[in-house]
Protein backbone atom coordinates (compact mmCIF):
# COMPACT_ATOMS: atom_id res chain seq x y z
CA UNK A 1 0.00 0.00 0.00
CA UNK A 2 2.87 2.50 0.87
CA UNK A 3 4.75 1.38 -2.44
CA UNK A 4 1.02 2.39 -4.36
CA UNK A 5 1.23 5.84 -2.20
CA UNK A 6 4.70 6.62 -2.92
CA UNK A 7 4.20 5.87 -6.69
CA UNK A 8 0.58 8.06 -7.19
CA UNK A 9 2.74 10.28 -5.26
CA UNK A 10 5.93 10.50 -7.42
CA UNK A 11 3.57 11.22 -10.61
CA UNK A 12 2.19 13.95 -8.74
CA UNK A 13 5.71 15.50 -8.97
CA UNK A 14 6.18 14.66 -12.28
CA UNK A 15 3.40 16.55 -13.17
CA UNK A 16 3.84 19.84 -10.92
CA UNK A 17 7.50 19.59 -12.46
CA UNK A 18 6.20 20.21 -16.10
CA UNK A 19 2.86 22.54 -14.99
CA UNK A 20 5.80 24.51 -13.45
CA UNK A 21 7.80 24.25 -16.53
CA UNK A 22 5.39 25.28 -18.83
CA UNK A 23 3.44 27.97 -16.58
CA UNK A 24 6.28 29.34 -13.97
CA UNK A 25 5.25 30.84 -10.77
CA UNK A 26 4.22 34.27 -9.90
CA UNK A 27 5.23 33.63 -6.61
CA UNK A 28 7.83 31.94 -6.61
CA UNK A 29 11.17 31.30 -8.58
CA UNK A 30 10.85 28.59 -11.31
CA UNK A 31 14.36 27.36 -9.83
CA UNK A 32 13.48 27.56 -5.92
CA UNK A 33 10.26 25.34 -7.20
CA UNK A 34 12.57 23.19 -9.04
CA UNK A 35 15.34 22.69 -6.27
CA UNK A 36 11.92 21.98 -3.71
CA UNK A 37 10.79 19.29 -6.07
CA UNK A 38 14.20 17.94 -6.38
CA UNK A 39 14.26 17.52 -2.51
CA UNK A 40 10.86 16.17 -2.24
CA UNK A 41 12.13 13.65 -4.79
CA UNK A 42 14.88 13.12 -3.21
CA UNK A 43 12.66 12.81 0.34
CA UNK A 44 10.59 10.14 -2.06
CA UNK A 45 13.42 8.13 -3.15
CA UNK A 46 14.60 8.00 -0.02
CA UNK A 47 10.87 6.71 1.36
CA UNK A 48 11.27 4.32 -1.41
CA UNK A 49 14.45 2.78 0.04
CA UNK A 50 13.47 2.56 3.32
CA UNK A 51 9.94 0.67 2.52
CA UNK A 52 11.96 -1.91 0.64
CA UNK A 53 14.20 -2.35 3.76
CA UNK A 54 10.79 -2.48 6.05
CA UNK A 55 9.30 -5.10 3.78
CA UNK A 56 12.77 -7.26 3.78
CA UNK A 57 12.69 -7.13 7.35
CA UNK A 58 8.97 -7.78 7.78
CA UNK A 59 9.24 -10.90 5.56
CA UNK A 60 12.22 -11.62 7.54
CA UNK A 61 9.92 -11.68 11.06
CA UNK A 62 7.37 -13.46 9.09
CA UNK A 63 9.32 -16.59 8.43
CA UNK A 64 10.69 -16.49 11.52
CA UNK A 65 7.12 -16.20 13.21
CA UNK A 66 6.01 -19.21 10.69
CA UNK A 67 9.03 -21.20 12.11
CA UNK A 68 7.84 -20.45 15.76
CA UNK A 69 4.24 -21.42 14.59
CA UNK A 70 5.79 -25.11 13.69
CA UNK A 71 7.47 -25.94 16.29
CA UNK A 72 5.01 -24.70 19.03
CA UNK A 73 2.67 -26.92 17.36
CA UNK A 74 5.45 -30.19 17.68
CA UNK A 75 5.69 -29.06 21.20
CA UNK A 76 2.32 -29.06 21.92
CA UNK A 77 1.71 -32.34 20.50
CA UNK A 78 4.46 -33.76 22.57
CA UNK A 79 3.50 -32.21 25.44
CA UNK A 80 0.02 -34.00 24.92
CA UNK A 81 1.56 -37.40 24.44
CA UNK A 82 3.86 -37.23 27.39
CA UNK A 83 0.57 -35.86 29.54
CA UNK A 84 -1.30 -39.04 28.22
CA UNK A 85 1.85 -41.51 28.74
CA UNK A 86 1.61 -39.90 32.35
CA UNK A 87 -1.97 -40.61 32.93
CA UNK A 88 -1.87 -44.05 31.89
CA UNK A 89 1.50 -44.96 33.63
CA UNK A 90 -0.11 -43.90 36.83
CA UNK A 91 -0.98 -47.14 39.12
CA UNK A 92 -4.54 -46.15 40.07
CA UNK A 93 -5.39 -46.54 43.68
CA UNK A 94 -7.49 -49.46 44.03
CA UNK A 95 -9.13 -51.00 47.64
CA UNK A 96 -7.61 -54.24 49.40
CA UNK A 97 -11.27 -55.61 48.64
CA UNK A 98 -10.91 -54.81 44.97
CA UNK A 99 -7.42 -56.74 44.56
CA UNK A 100 -8.62 -60.00 46.29
CA UNK A 101 -11.25 -60.16 44.02
CA UNK A 102 -9.43 -59.37 40.97
CA UNK A 103 -6.54 -62.11 42.55
CA UNK A 104 -9.72 -64.55 42.60
CA UNK A 105 -11.15 -63.82 38.84
CA UNK A 106 -7.57 -64.38 38.14
CA UNK A 107 -7.19 -67.77 40.16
Amino acid sequence: ELENQLTIKCKTLDEIKQSLALNGSAEQTPEALSLRIAELCEMVDSIVSQVAQLKTSMQSILEQWRIYDEVYAEVSLMTTRYLYCIDQCKPSVVSLEALKKQVKTLQ
